[in-house]
């Protein structure tokens, strides 16, 4: 396979003042993972900072409910910030102190990243900017909150749809202003080589550790393994150690909005007239896009999925069909959040919701000694707002509408 590219998909389509800082990147990656005191400080971060490993949680109520296969969460929500993220973002930060910088940049959707980028810079003494597009701001103030709490700089982004792709946009700006003291913090498993592969290494901790749990607790392999699909990191994160093992089906679980119909979704792989191969903020991959190559707008109930693009390894990954992606619309997942909430006490993100709901279609189908691994990516917390929103709760509303008229009072 080409360098950088996964079959057709992939490179590293910059403008060449960015090529010397991707080069410097891609050598600090190379030797630090061959470093043993490199991983050696990964690795005691991972679980003296993060809290790794995360539980494998069988979940017999909602198993008994559904009345097929067994179902297992992989909890990346009791993380430190909540979400798979901060795997990333540590392994990244650590790279940036080896090359010498000074600040890091990142955008964020769902806030996850950002919180998890501003944790890091916290604890390594790094300044720190997340972008995020206004609309993802009001809706998911409470992470911004936090960022800034960590000491970041949160700088609101009010140009095109005003969400992540818009949010990628300026903190590529951003980094071309401040290449020689600043690393740009990518999120997830996309963007130009090596970022795509730097971001899959440092997730695959999920699936590894999911195969040794596995093993543990019930003898063997799963039969299933779901995900959601944003840009991708959490399910690559997840995927990767089995594909291997081709008994293992993979389930990559997209934003379906209001329908594959309405228009107003982020399905890229599902739909091969509107998702197409093109190269877009340095990558190649699947993208929603019109017949004259322009990016259409997404929707998501869940703000970390709704991006026009996937991730390069996930679109190779659905042209040999090593993985099936499928999609869950926004009344499911929100459906999916309240049945796991209610049978298990656990409150997933509006990200993870989406994979949940998949397997809650998937379960019934399958017989009982089956095996259904569920990544649950992110905790829901920080979905407080949209959650009570989309389930018209009145008691919530009444506090809102209380706590703003305290703060016009105190105007």
């Amino acid at each position: 396979m080409k360098k950088g590219y996964f079959g057709q998909f992939g490179g590293s389509f910059l403008p060449e003042m960015f090529i010397p800082a991707i080069e410097e990147l891609e050598n600090t990656y190379n030797k630090a993972k061959k470093d043993p005191a490199f991983l050696k400080e990964f690795s005691n971060l991972l679980t003296t900072y993060v809290g790794r490993p995360s539980p494998l949680t069988f979940c017999p109520n909602l198993t008994k409910h559904l009345g097929g296969a067994k179902i297992y969460l992989k909890r990346e929500d009791l993380n430190h910030t909540g979400a798979h993220k901060i795997n990333n973002a540590l392994g990244q930060a650590l790279l940036a102190k080896r090359m010498g910088k000074t600040r890091l940049i990142a955008e964020t959707g769902a806030g996850q990243h950002g919180v998890a980028t501003a944790t890091v810079a916290a604890r390594l003494g790094f300044k720190c900017t997340v972008y995020m597009g206004i609309v993802d701001v009001k809706r998911q103030r409470p992470n911004v909150f936090w960022m800034q709490q960590l000491g970041a700089t949160v700088e609101p982004v009010f140009s095109g749809t005003q969400t992540l792709k818009d949010a990628i946009d300026e903190a590529q700006r951003d980094w071309a202003k401040n290449l020689l003291d600043t690393h740009y913090l990518i999120g997830s498993a996309l963007g130009p080589h090596p970022y795509p592969t730097i971001v899959r290494d440092f997730q695959s901790v999920i699936g590894k550790e999911t195969k040794k749990q596995m093993k543990n607790s019930e003898g063997r392999l799963p039969d299933v393994l779901i995900a959601c699909v944003g840009g991708g990191s959490n399910s690559i994160g997840l995927f990767h150690p089995f594909l291997k093992d081709k008994s293992v089906r993979k389930i990559g679980v997209e934003a379906g909005g209001f329908g594959l119909k309405s228009g107003k979704h982020a399905i890229r792989l599902k739909d091969a007239k509107i998702g197409r191969p093109g190269i877009v903020q340095g990558y190649k991959s699947f993208f929603l896009q019109n017949a004259d190559g322009q990016v259409l707008e997404t929707h998501s109930v869940s703000a970390g999925l709704d991006y026009a693009g996937i991730g390069p390894e996930h679109a190779y990954l659905h042209e040999t069909k090593q993985v099936e992606y499928e999609f869950s619309t926004d009344e499911e997942a929100i459906a999916a959040l309240k049945l796991l909430a209610r049978t298990e006490g656990i409150i997933p993100a509006l990200e993870s919701s989406h994979a949940v709901a998949q397997a809650i279609k998937t379960a019934p189908t399958l017989s009982k000694n089956k095996i259904i691994i569920v990544n649950l990516s992110g905790r829901g917390d920080k979905d407080i707002f949209t959650v009570a929103e989309g389930l018209k709760d009145k008691e919530w509303k009444t506090f809102i509408q209380e706590k703003a008229q305290i703060y016009h009072d105190e105007q």
